[in-house]
């Protein structure tokens, strides 16, 4: 029997890998929390009649209370709301900017280690370029360029959900060096292969061998390096709205709580620890969810366990 269940652990497949990973498998629990509490947070909301928009002026700063289960922020809106409210609004912002760099990148890699020559060189010229500058005051460049001046329409530039659209926007189109890179060399590896040929000499279209035979062989280093992506996201997000550049109030994120707190730092100092912890935890978790990811996806893992 001993040996049966050592011989099933040995055939574990990539999720139960992940699940063995201690650290990998915490932050996945821990991640799994905050995205339904944060997701929830309307339904949370209307169960504990709590509203993260109205303030209350006679309330400012206030301590936990029942009314209030972690107090009140700097004009008196109830702070566990907002907390849950922001955290939806960093959450989709580092999601839907991990997944557009993803994309980005994806298409980037397989065309260069597709096609190769001239155009391979210009696009990992163009990788190397975009790699070679320092990300954050890039990011804050970027930001801080005045839209109408670059001819968008007044009407979505005043929109309240402009400033989540340009953030990721921004991200994505600097953060695609990554993935392209990995993609790219997986293209290389694949392209030579066995199964690649006899494609070819199917004669199928190189949009199918590359979406049909070599995207699906390179999803994993793609789903790692979207994984890490989310976390570092996160990160950039918040700093860009701490500095007034990323997402603008009313809209709350993580990022512009801490903001708003700053000018309260001594007295109430629990209005910039309890964002500054929540963007912690979900930056080091999707960072040990990624390495996780990446030796439970390794087909060697397996092998090296059994060793």
């Amino acid at each position: 029997m001993t040996a049966g269940l050592m011989d099933r652990g040995r055939r574990r497949g990539p999720l139960g890998r992940l699940l063995a990973n201690g650290a990998a498998a915490l932050s996945l629990a821990v991640l799994s929390a905050l995205v339904l509490a944060c997701f929830a947070a309307p339904l949370i909301g209307a169960l504990l009649g709590l509203d993260a928009t109205t303030p209350d002026l006679f309330s400012i700063a206030a301590p936990p209370s029942p009314a209030h289960p972690l107090g009140t922020d700097e004009i008196g809106r109830d702070l566990l709301m907002r907390l849950l409210e922001g955290g939806r609004v960093s959450l989709t912002v580092g999601l839907a900017a991990a997944l557009s760099a993803s994309a980005i990148g994806t298409l980037f890699g397989l065309i260069a280690g597709w096609r190769g020559g001239i155009l391979d060189a210009a696009l990992m010229r163009l990788a190397d370029s975009v790699i070679s500058l320092p990300l954050l005051p890039l990011l804050v460049v970027l930001a801080a360029i005045d839209p109408e001046k670059a001819g968008l329409p007044p009407a979505l530039v005043h929109s309240e959900s402009f400033s989540l659209y340009r953030i990721v926007i921004i991200i994505a189109l600097v953060g695609w060096t990554t993935t392209a890179r990995l993609v790219r060399g997986s293209v290389l590896s694949l392209r030579e292969r066995e199964f690649i040929e006899a494609a070819r000499a199917q004669g199928l279209p190189a949009s199918r061998i590359l979406f049909r035979h070599l995207l699906p062989n390179a999803a994993s280093p793609i789903l790692v390096a979207a994984t890490l992506t989310i976390g570092n996201v996160i990160l950039f997000e918040s700093v860009l709205s701490f500095l007034g550049l990323g997402v603008q109030p009313p809209i709350p994120s993580w990022g512009n709580m801490l903001t708003g707190a700053q000018d309260l730092i001594a007295s109430a100092p629990m209005l910039a620890i309890w964002p500054g912890l929540l963007i912690f935890a979900a930056v080091i978790a999707f960072n040990f969810l990624g390495d996780g990811l990446q030796e439970a996806l390794d087909p060697r893992s397996e092998a090296r366990q059994r060793h």
